[in-house]
């Protein structure tokens, strides 16, 4: 009278692959047979009779089990008789040989188009015909690889499909080595930006961008990524190119906080605060601060007081005209060489850079330039003479205020200095004798005023840029927070102001976590005897995340004018190379030129660029393996 209920254990579904249940008829099954077709009790009505299940599983030797159960084993994958084909492995064999073959011929190449892009020669020449005598820097270095390396060729005697030594192929390797190393460039976690325009030799419009950032090794480097052709050298052209280089290597919105730092070369159309360049840029990336450019200093000021006050102008376009008056002819460029004994300096290609040289070179030989004047066509000389006549005395001036502003370490002291001389300026006018007093030859009291105003004026301009040079300060209140020699104070009292700075700076900061460990750091001794937050980077790298960060934000915004440097190159790959290209094989080229030591430091270099070139197009040679 009693009641049994007989339950299945689950743990059988782990002896028994193959088998599976079904809830919904509550029933067992054999999976493999269910999808390759079997027993009827087994695929489709299902086995519920626990009592007798265990003479059941006896099924598992059947042939049906058995070459379902193959099959499914088999599913996805090559078929067992493809396997079992030696023939198959054989092909695959050949395929795999013939795929060496091409690849090591390929790195080849690579290593010809580096040669030629690392020493800036050109890859064409006129005639690349088999009987040309110039066909070309690239064809020559392939036909000295061939006459020392037998495979190299044999590959160029024998190659039908893919000899490798076109235009076409050129320049796909050439973009391929660029995307190569501009990989390399997007992997890193903080940057900073500079990015400045120029007119290259072809009369093409360029902007350049520069990327600064800490390496593995803890070293901060500046790196090449690219020229951009622009419509014209206004803000909007140049934010929106910029803009676009940009949105590429930080496509995710979290990567948009990796751009810490911007910078330009000081011109008002790309520090303008409501419409310039760094303004555009900062509202698509709020981290981006701006900050002038260090190795400029405020020599910029220069240029925009020549530009916008007409006497300051007048006066270095009439000193720019000595070089052009003894270079126009032969007899007067013998006579400054007799007398002078040397030429005067050309004017600077860069325009940010005013040239000091020649105010100094005019002012030290002024008597012999003047004998020189008078030596040639007086009548045609007569303004220089008058020039030197009249602005002799302000022209160690101009090399004063020049050197002060190219001093290292200027800073808002001074600003102060200059208010006082504009403030000395306005006592000018009762030191002057009367109007009856001056000499008939001499300036007038009005001319006289008139200088007094183009000197307020100046300083003015001086004050003004100056200000904005020191305007964004509090990303620089974070190097106290890891400055040693404080360590003992701020372990006393924790400086929790420059902490707020510099999370409002850079919100992507944890302020609880850097706090904490900012207090580990000044807790121990042993980092009181670093030498600045560089020493740190090393120790702090793996354990303190935050406090990297802050190392990383100090020491990455752009110093140098490297931009300026790039465009050298620039000028000499468009005038030597081909002076008509396209924007990428001028990337590419510009890149191997600049970046010799990163493209030396990245690991399998010509293999990733092989990979590339693989993955472009279905191409009749062979350089994936099976």
């Amino acid at each position: 009278g009693k009641e049994y209920t007989r339950k299945f254990t689950t743990a059988l579904y782990e002896k028994k692959k193959w088998l599976c249940g079904s809830a919904s008829r509550k029933s067992l099954l054999c999976f493999p047979c269910l999808l390759f077709g079997g027993e009827v009790a087994w695929t489709q009505i299902g086995v519920n009779d626990l009592k007798h299940l265990s003479e059941k599983k006896k099924r598992e030797s059947c042939k049906c089990h058995l070459d379902n159960s193959v099959k499914l084993a088999m599913f996805g994958s090559v078929t067992i008789a493809t396997q079992l084909d030696e023939s198959y492995h054989v092909g695959i064999r050949k395929h795999n040989e013939e795929v060496d073959k091409n690849r090591y011929i390929l790195s080849k190449l690579i290593d010809c188009v580096r040669f030629c892009g690392a020493f800036e020669l050109a890859l064409h020449g006129h005639d690349e015909t088999e009987s040309s005598l110039n066909p070309g820097v690239f064809q020559g270095l392939v036909d000295l690889v061939s006459s020392i390396d037998s495979a190299m060729e044999m590959h160029v005697k024998t190659a039908t499909v893919f000899k490798g030594t076109s235009e076409t192929i050129q320049n796909e390797l050439l973009g391929c080595m660029l995307d190569v190393t501009r990989d390399q460039l997007r992997s890193t976690k903080y940057v900073a930006i500079q990015a400045d325009d120029t007119t290259d030799v072809s009369t093409k419009c360029q902007s350049v961008l520069v990327y600064r950032y800490i390496d593995g090794n803890g070293k901060v480097v500046e790196k090449f990524y690219g020229f951009t052709h622009l419509k014209d050298s206004c803000a909007e052209s140049i934010a929106t190119a910029l803009l676009d280089q940009l949105n590429i290597v930080f496509s995710e919105h979290c990567d948009k906080q990796k751009l810490i730092a911007q910078s330009y070369n000081g011109a008002s159309g790309m520090r303008g605060e409501s419409g310039g360049v760094q303004r555009k840029v900062r509202d698509r990336y709020l981290t981006a601060h701006y900050g002038h450019c260090y190795a400029h200093q405020l020599n910029l000021i220069m240029e925009q007081a020549i530009s916008k006050i007409s006497q300051v102008k007048i006066f270095f376009c009439d000193l720019s005209g000595f070089l052009a008056f003894f270079s126009c002819s032969p007899k007067r460029t013998e006579v400054l060489n007799a007398i002078v004994a040397r030429r005067l300096p050309r004017g600077a290609a860069t325009h940010w850079n005013f040239n000091i040289r020649t105010v100094n070179i005019v002012y030290k030989y002024r008597e012999d330039l003047l004998e020189c004047f008078k030596s040639t066509t007086i009548c045609e000389a007569r303004g220089f003479i008058r020039m030197l006549e009249d602005n002799y005395d302000i022209m160690p001036h101009v090399d004063m205020l020049y050197s002060q502003l190219q001093k290292r370490d200027i800073d808002t002291v001074y600003v102060d200095s200059i208010n006082k001389v504009r403030e000395s300026i306005e006592d000018l006018g009762s030191k002057l004798p009367d109007e009856s007093e001056f000499p008939r030859w001499s300036h007038s009291r009005t001319e006289i005023k008139t200088t007094k105003q183009v000197a307020q004026e100046v300083c003015d301009i001086i004050i003004v840029h100056a200000k904005e040079h020191f305007a964004f300060t509090k990303h620089l209140v974070s190097a106290k927070l890891l400055q040693s020699d404080l360590f003992e104070r701020h372990n006393q009292c924790f400086p929790l102001q420059a902490l707020t700075n510099t999370v409002q700076a850079y919100p992507m900061m944890n302020k609880e976590r850097l706090h904490t460990e900012l207090s580990v750091i000044y807790g121990k001794p042993e980092f009181c005897g670093a030498s600045g937050a560089m020493a740190l980077f090393c120790n702090l790298q793996d354990t303190f995340s935050e406090t990297e960060i802050i190392v990383i934000l100090i020491t990455t915004p752009m110093t140098t004018v490297e931009s300026e440097r790039c465009f050298s190159t620039l000028k000499r790959i468009k005038t030597f190379l081909r002076n008509m290209m396209k924007q990428d094989q001028l990337n590419a080229l510009a890149m191997l030129s600049m970046e010799k030591q990163l493209i030396q430091e990245i690991l399998d270099f010509n293999k990733r660029t092989i990979e590339k070139f693989a993955a472009l197009k279905d191409c009749r040679a062979k350089f994936l393996y099976k």
